[in-house]
């Protein structure tokens, strides 16, 4: 849906948006707002590019606000702070994933999870508090409450640190959270897309062993040669399928495309959990009979700050990174249609900074 925002800002910025339900993004001219007294004003120098944004930006999960500037993996460097923010200066490397906002007093909110606070708002796509619409990293300029910035160690470098902010917290949260980030937890791993490979590289450096299932026999050599993976099954054969049948511990699941969940929940041993980070466009079927043997299904979306940044930390500490294509603005409509057709290994990252010029 068209919007005209709350508020006009006065701080000129540039971006890539889409106009309507096509998704195709074009340059545009837009605000943002001056810093404010809590607020850090980054240059973006990296945007990673996320399935999110290419469901955002076709209204595929819901009506969105046009004109829409997406992107919520941004890396960049800080250059100009409130007279308040006490842990960032200018100069800092630093990054924003896909919120800017809660209310920080709620539950959620005390126990550094921001990500489920009821009043969260998200990086772009979002009424913020002062009536506008918030705008995303494929852009040259972002406005930030400080307490959202993630602070980017050195050693990391920042295409690099860009989707960490949402694949790579998207799986460490739930390792985490369901206990299997203990060393010799056997994980599987449905998907081996930009978050999917992700799961691999955070699960081994848990120490887990890890199996990697997938309709794409091609994706074997990659996953264990390429990404360590232990393990390799083909979902549609059901012999390889038996053969790991009741031998996981927990599945993280990265699908976001309708798949059935019977056969991923026959693999899990009793107590086991299937845990769901992937969104279809439609709901799923779940059997109820696997479930009495104490199996379970749920979901994860991201995580905290606190947890971000931790995340971050162990990545630069064990050498993490995702598997990347530095990019142009201007093909971003081509990877977009890549994206569709997987055709990326792993991530696409626009090279924001080089790239993104007022006469695009």
């Amino acid at each position: 849906m068209a919007v005209t925002p709350g508020l006009e800002h006065t701080r000129k910025a540039i971006g890539w948006a889409a106009r309507d339900t096509s998704g195709v993004l074009s340059p545009f001219n837009f605000t943002r707002r001056e810093t404010g007294e809590k607020d850090v004003a980054i240059k973006v120098l990296y945007s990673g590019i996320c399935h999110t944004d290419l469901h955002n930006a076709k209204s595929e999960w819901g009506p969105s606000f046009y004109p829409l500037v997406p992107g919520h993996e941004i890396a960049g460097e800080v250059i100009e702070v409130g007279s308040k923010v006490e842990k960032l200066k200018v100069g800092d490397r630093v990054g924003v994933g896909c919120m800017v906002l809660s209310c920080r007093s709620c539950k959620s909110c005390d126990e550094n999870l921001e990500n489920y606070c009821p009043k969260m708002i998200l990086t772009y796509g979002a009424k913020y508090v002062d009536g506008s619409i918030t705008q995303g990293g494929y852009s040259d300029l972002v406005v930030v409450d400080e307490h959202f910035v993630i602070t980017i160690p050195d050693g990391l470098p920042l295409e690099a640190a860009a989707p960490l902010l949402c694949a790579g917290i998207t799986v460490y949260s739930p390792l985490i959270y369901f206990g299997l980030d203990k060393p010799g937890t056997h994980v599987g791993v449905v998907g081996l897309g930009g978050v999917g490979h992700m799961a691999v590289k955070f699960a081994k450096a848990f120490g887990a062993k890890v199996t990697v299932i997938s309709t794409s026999p091609s994706k074997r050599k990659e996953a264990i040669e390429h990404l360590g993976a232990d393990s390799f099954v083909v979902s549609r054969e059901e012999d390889q399928m038996q053969a790991v049948k009741g031998t996981l511990d927990g599945i993280i699941d990265t699908v976001s495309a309708v798949h059935p969940l019977l056969p991923l929940l026959d693999l899990l041993k009793s107590h086991g959990k299937l845990v769901i980070v992937g969104v279809p466009d439609k709901p799923l079927e779940l059997p109820v009979f696997p479930l009495l043997a104490r199996k379970g299904v749920t979901g994860s979306s991201i995580g905290g700050i606190k947890e971000t940044q931790e995340m971050m930390d162990f990545a630069v500490k064990h050498d993490i990174t995702p598997d990347i294509e530095i990019i142009p603005i201007d093909y971003v409509n081509k990877a977009m249609e890549r994206l569709v057709k997987a055709d990326v290994k792993y991530r696409f990252v626009i090279d924001i900074g080089n790239t993104l010029k007022p006469s695009s």
